[in-house]
């Protein structure tokens, strides 16, 4: 179970990085993906610190917590506590705000994914 759940980690790791570096090289476009139309300056520094700065932390943490399976519990309590949060407003956001884009539709998607594959290592994996 433990190479299932580090790579679960590393996925989340390169997802988070990913987004991180494609929201940092190219913001404008990534911003107008997201819905965001017009950004001013506020907006555009808000954009790359949430989407290029925490995304890399995050990325960088899910990495760590990838190389050391005595952490590998602690990832998938991060993992739950994240992707729960960010389902269910998902859910509600996109309900409360249809139609929404392609994009959100497939980000959501793949959030689910991730909580759900999180859910069930964590209810695979033998206690410690």
């Amino acid at each position: 179970m433990q190479p299932m759940i580090a790579a679960y980690l590393w996925i989340n790791a390169a997802i988070y990085l990913l987004f991180s570096l494609w929201c940092t090289v190219r913001p404008t476009q990534t911003a107008q993906a997201a819905g965001f139309q017009v950004l001013d300056n506020s907006g555009r520094s808000e954009f790359l610190v949430v989407y290029g700065g925490l995304q890399l932390g995050l990325a960088a943490f899910f990495a760590l917590l990838a190389v050391a399976p005595d952490l590998h519990r602690l990832g998938l309590l991060f993992a739950l506590a994240i992707y729960t949060a960010i389902v269910v407003y998902r859910v509600v956001t996109v309900i409360v705000y249809w139609p929404v884009s392609g994009v959100t539709l497939g980000i959501g998607v793949m959030e689910v994914a991730l909580l759900v594959a999180a859910l069930l290592l964590w209810l695979l994996r033998r206690p410690h």
